[in-house]
């Protein structure tokens, strides 16, 4: 009998599915499981499967949970994917080994000075508002030239752009633009992808997918 397929190695096949259709090496893709939300018995099984990526919304959460899963666990890589506050930026370079959501100036530089006194420089993605939403984070569309200028110039290690694009919608044309944008400003790295759209995201060129109801089911 076919032992049942967990739904990491079901993810796994589908992210190599989806690259090897676009040209690409799997590897190309970073699969980071969106652990918030889940307690860390959840993540026991992702981890003894491999899995060492993982993505949490908030500094306050992350810092009750992976302290103690990282003293058991060699090679965990966390990043932060939710909305930062500015007054937590250095508790955040203490704990993430990579920030998603940098999305306005008084973030970068809040970010750059933590960073110019603890000496850990982490890789930032810039969030882009794509669908123009006003209840969403992200810099608009019209500012990102300015804000990669204002992380530049704050020695922020800019690794690409991130989106979340509107619910409801075909998410293909954000993705889409999100690369277009990033290709103009030199950036080749981009977060993009969730649960229910990340095939469509590697197609467009992702690098990075959050992946987490499909790794865990619906949020505790």
């Amino acid at each position: 009998m076919d032992q049942p397929v967990s739904p990491l190695d079901d993810i796994r096949a589908r992210i190599a599915q989806a690259a090897r259709i676009a040209g690409r090496e799997a590897e190309s893709v970073e699969l980071v499981a969106i652990s918030k939300t889940h307690p860390a018995e959840a993540l026991a099984p992702l981890i003894a499967q491999g899995q060492r990526v993982f993505g949490e919304n908030r500094v306050q959460e992350a810092e009750a949970k992976w302290p103690a899963l990282r003293g058991e666990h060699e090679g965990i890589s966390l990043h932060l994917v939710g909305q930062l506050q500015s007054n937590k930026a250095e508790d955040a370079l203490n704990l993430f080994d990579c920030i998603h959501s940098v999305d306005r100036p008084s973030l970068v530089s809040a970010l750059g000075k933590a960073m110019d006194r603890t000496g850990r420089r982490v890789p930032c993605f810039v969030q882009v508002n794509i669908g123009a939403e006003e209840q969403k984070g992200g810099c608009a569309i019209a500012e990102v030239p300015a804000l990669l200028a204002a992380a530049r110039e704050a020695a922020l290690p800019v690794a690409g752009l991130m989106c979340v694009p509107p619910q409801g919608i075909e998410a293909a044309p954000f993705f889409a633009l999100l690369a277009k944008i990033a290709a103009d400003n030199g950036l080749s790295q981009l977060s993009m992808g969730m649960s229910e759209d990340f095939e469509t995201a590697i197609m467009l060129g992702a690098t990075h997918v959050r992946v987490g109801s499909a790794l865990f089911g619906a949020r505790g």
